[in-house]
């Protein structure tokens, strides 16, 4: 019991949230997972100087471009890129699962916008987020595994030239806060989903999407307003 509100306290204090662990969770549990969050938080602060949790093999990089809230958590081998025009911000409690991939530049011919993970936002393991053109994602929004954003198009209208070689366009992604999307979600160049939005698993996003309604399909529509 003394284990459960000890690690409850350090949540409130240091994700600013409140949280209940389930009465069946066992202290030796706990205090192995404890252990676990004491590192990653020590990682956090010789790498990032914040307090953040950072999780084994996690990479850092362009870093002068990095603003990251307190109580992030970053888990296992991600990979965070932060080189861009604008910048890469990680809000407060905000946390990016195993195997995730966050960088904003593509190409070091052409220099990204930036990512703005907003308060709150839980991504899962897998993830995939380009910013080349800029991405955005409200507050409080919670994001499935294998979720991936590209807010970039490449040119292939001169049939004469390689489609590599023909540049790229950029519309930018925004995604509204108090969101679920589920897992294997792809959202593409243009997308905006309003907020209060319900994205099904294995979705494809593209095009503009009201507050509170429920998408998903290949490519995604509206199923119902909620």
């Amino acid at each position: 019991m003394i284990v459960k509100k000890f690690i409850e306290f350090m949540v409130l204090k240091i994700k600013g949230r409140t949280f209940e662990i389930d009465e069946n969770v066992d202290d030796l549990y706990l205090i192995n997972l404890s252990l676990s969050q004491f590192f990653s938080l020590m990682r956090g602060l010789i790498k990032v100087r914040k307090i953040v949790f950072l999780g084994q093999n996690v990479k850092v990089y362009g870093t002068k471009k990095l603003k990251i809230g307190k109580g992030v958590s970053i888990s296992d081998f991600c990979i965070i890129d932060s080189l861009s025009v604008n910048g890469l911000f990680l809000g407060d409690g905000s946390s990016i699962g195993r195997f995730g991939i966050v960088k904003v530049s593509g190409s070091l011919a052409y220099i990204g916008d930036n990512i703005t993970i907003g308060k709150n936002v839980g991504i899962g393991d897998f993830c995939h987020l380009g910013g080349a053109g800029g991405v955005s994602i409200g507050d409080d929004t919670i994001i499935g595994a294998y979720f991936s954003v590209h807010p970039e198009n490449h040119i292939f209208d001169d049939k004469e030239i390689l489609i590599r070689n023909q540049g790229v366009t950029h519309q930018g992604i925004s995604i509204g806060p108090n969101c679920w999307i589920g897992a294997k979600v792809t959202v593409l160049d243009g997308a905006i989903i309003g907020p209060r939005c319900i994205v099904a698993a294995g979705s494809i996003v593209k095009g503009s999407f009201p507050e509170g309604c429920v998408i998903g399909g290949v490519p995604a529509r509206i199923l119902k307003e909620i």
